[in-house]
């Protein structure tokens, strides 16, 4: 952008080009511009000077189809600033309390050019729901960790009491998970009455399934990407 001084500079350099040569057309020629706008500047010149040759706004003095006057600028940032008020609810209040409707675009252009300072949201505390199966055996948490190449850990948390089981396979396999299944239903000293993993291929295998159904287990697979569903087995990993 071409400061005020450059643009007096270069203005200045036009008039002393024609004062110079003495003939319109030339002077525009060499410096590219009108006769309109040589003539403007040379009478600006003139009458006020070396001040003449600085630009003037072209903003009008009367904007008769002008929205939101100084009055309703003022108030909307009044209901911003002490409310802490929206847009959409500085419409509404704009309504009901001055009878003054306005559109969402015009009340947000003015908090914009006033650079109002964005909405103070309260803090809401995350509540945390902690749960906890009430009978020993009502459900169990499985889950399976790779440790090394050819070493996998298998582990199982139960939700009420919170004993594990830890086992080492080297693969990650239906035949592995149901050694492991038997060695929890065996080591654990309650009956087991459903068992919920990820959904890691292992637990899923037709294999895996069938032996669950013959020992009147019930499978309870959490949904995909949410591991926290199975935090307590998650942590013990």
């Amino acid at each position: 952008m071409v400061s005020m001084n450059q643009e007096i500079h270069t203005r200045l350099r036009w008039i002393k080009q024609y004062q110079l040569t003495g003939n319109l057309g030339v002077t525009c020629h060499r410096c590219g511009i009108s006769r309109p706008t040589l003539r403007k500047w040379l009478q600006r010149y003139e009458e006020f000077g070396l001040a003449g040759l600085a630009g003037r706004s072209h903003r009008p003095h009367n904007a008769p189809n002008r929205k939101v006057f100084a009055e309703q600028e003022q108030q909307i940032l009044l209901l911003r600033r002490n409310n802490n008020l929206g847009a959409r609810r500085i419409q509404n209040e704009m309504r009901r309390q001055y009878q003054f409707p306005l559109s969402l675009a015009t009340i947000h252009k003015i908090l914009m050019k006033n650079k109002a300072k964005p909405l103070r949201l309260p803090k809401r505390e995350k509540r945390v729901r902690r749960y906890s199966k009430a009978i020993p055996g009502e459900r169990v948490q499985v889950d399976t960790c790779k440790i090394a190449p050819g070493i996998y850990q298998y582990t199982a948390v139960d939700d009420c009491t919170r004993y594990q089981i830890v086992e080492i396979y080297p693969a990650r396999t239906a035949t592995n998970t149901i050694l492991f299944f038997e060695k929890m239903v065996e080591e654990m000293h309650f009956p087991i009455q459903s068992i919920q993993t990820d959904r890691g291929r292992e637990f899923f295998a037709y294999k895996v399934q069938e032996w669950l159904a013959e020992h009147c287990i019930k499978f309870r697979p959490i949904r995909p990407g949410q591991p926290h569903l199975n935090g307590k087995v998650e942590r013990a990993q």
